[in-house]
């Protein structure tokens, strides 16, 4: 199946999903978030920040408080950490596909 997103635009981190467009909706402040998921506010600053991923327990933690599912959560992680590892192995000479022999 192929993706409707544009292969040279870096998918958005799920956190400024979070920032920018869910805890304002809901005039929630991170204190308020974090308490919601239960973690740190520190926890949630980093998340929101884009200095940390979105794990498997974190996105169950989101959509129990937000409702959705952790998968799609996961999703967007995933979407954005393939990207960075295909930016970061582009030009890679060292990494040759499998010579095929007859």
């Amino acid at each position: 199946m192929r993706s409707l997103r544009n292969p040279n635009r870096k998918p958005t981190h799920p956190g400024a999903v979070l920032r920018e467009d869910v805890l304002p909706e809901l005039a929630w402040t991170q204190g308020e978030f974090a308490a919601r998921l239960m973690v740190s506010r520190q926890t949630v600053s980093d998340l929101l920040h884009e200095k940390k991923a979105v794990t498997a327990e974190m996105a169950i933690r989101i959509a129990r408080a937000l409702g959705g599912t952790p998968e799609s959560w996961l999703r967007m992680q995933e979407a954005l950490d393939l990207w960075n590892a295909e930016i970061k192995f582009k030009n890679n000479p060292d990494i040759a596909p499998k010579a095929v022999t007859a």
